[in-house]
């Protein structure tokens, strides 16, 4: 057996969430206890991620921070708890902004409404609380929404009106604001241009036409094949009066389309679009975790093609091959076709699946799963080193 089998080992261990099982928190858990049935003495680091979607607040709260509970308006207009995060980031008190904690396409009660009726005027309302906290620098997870109004929500909430041809308010939901004749800036909240604001997402979606908000992600939120033409129609009209307004264009700018268009009406008011992963790598410091790491694992709840464009183990594994660290992929299931692409980023892949399984029987069964494949893997490489 060699001296580098015997001494202890420093494993990060830096998974996204499995949706609809387990947080980051507790994937990273399940593997770290796998890994200590092999190793007792090992030092698992735990560095729960995201990429900009559901679970991201979690996830860049890990390390410490705040937990502010602000009341808002949910996608249907009724009232909601949702949760504002507040971290240090080199000296500057910055909120992190989950979008899904509002306008979440798993939340039932915005989904009970129709598409057409969503809007994201409680993303608005969160961010004015945090201006009234203090906070100008703003990181906002921009995944996961059930809204497709193009972020007038999101304007009107900060001050914005919309106004129709006789100056009456029109409400900022998809099936109103084709009747959109001007927008009204004079009470709009001058704090927004003070503040340095980062959109956290991997979409590059202009926000009308072919490849914009409707067209792509419209069908998951329940926009059907005959409100598609209306819905795609009525956004890019309202974007054309708010550009006027606010004197700068971004329906064009890649993003614009992400989160149903409220990545169009973020960078109209200074937004700038960064991975949304690499944002939190940064945040938790991943980098500084890996070196010196003898190995380190990552995961998703499922992987693919997808993984390659910059989701969170894509992020991880080239954080890892930068500082020299071993990288393996544990996910729930994975793509075989995807297989010789992601061999060339990862030094393997697994599923964490023994043997057939319902998808809900692998749900329930998550953490015990996890725990028992990182454990063949920790035994896998143990063999190898002796």
């Amino acid at each position: 057996m060699s001296e580098s089998a015997n001494r202890p080992r420093a494993i990060v261990v830096a998974p996204d969430s499995f949706k609809g099982s387990l947080s980051a928190s507790e994937v990273a858990a399940a593997v770290a206890d796998g890994i200590r049935r092999v190793w007792p003495d090992a030092s698992c680091i735990a560095v729960p991620m995201a990429d900009g979607g559901e679970g991201t607040l979690d996830a860049c709260l890990s390390a410490g921070g705040e937990r502010r509970r602000v009341a808002v308006h949910g996608a249907s207009g009724a009232p909601l708890g949702a949760d504002l995060g507040i971290v240090e980031r080199n000296g500057v008190r910055t909120a992190i902004v989950e979008i899904a904690q509002v306008v979440g396409i798993t939340e039932p009660v915005g989904m009970a409404v129709p598409v057409g009726a969503r809007t994201t005027r409680g993303v608005g309302e969160l961010l004015r609380a945090a201006l009234d906290l203090g906070l100008r620098d703003f990181f906002i997870a921009l995944g996961g929404s059930s809204t497709n109004d193009g972020g007038a929500g999101l304007l009107v909430g900060l001050g914005a009106r919309l106004l129709d041809a006789d100056g009456r308010d029109v409400e900022p939901a998809p099936r109103d604001l084709s009747r959109v004749r001007a927008i009204d800036l004079s009470a709009f909240d001058p704090r927004v241009r003070d503040c340095r604001v980062t959109l956290m997402s991997d979409v590059n979606n202009p926000l009308a036409g072919p490849r914009g908000a409707t067209a792509i992600f419209g069908p998951q939120k329940g926009v059907t094949a005959s409100e598609h033409a209306p819905f795609d129609g009525a956004i890019a009209h309202f974007a054309a009066i708010a550009e006027t307004g606010f004197g700068s264009a971004a329906a064009e700018k890649p993003g614009a389309g992400a989160a149903g268009g409220l990545g169009f009406a973020a960078q109209l008011v200074g937004g700038e679009f960064r991975s949304g992963a690499e944002v939190v790598a940064d945040l938790l410091q991943l980098d500084a975790a890996l070196a010196g790491a003898d190995w380190a694992l990552t995961g998703e709840g499922r992987s693919d093609a997808q993984t390659l464009l910059g989701k969170t183990p894509y992020v991880v594994a080239e954080r890892a091959r930068r500082a020299g660290v071993p990288i393996t992929l544990l996910s729930g299931a994975i793509d075989r076709t995807a297989l010789p692409a992601l061999d060339g980023i990862f030094s393997g892949c697994f599923s964490l699946v023994f043997g057939p399984t319902t998808l809900e029987r692998a749900i329930a069964d998550a953490a015990g799963l996890l725990a028992d494949s990182a454990e063949q893997l920790a035994r896998l490489r143990q063999s190898a080193e002796s």
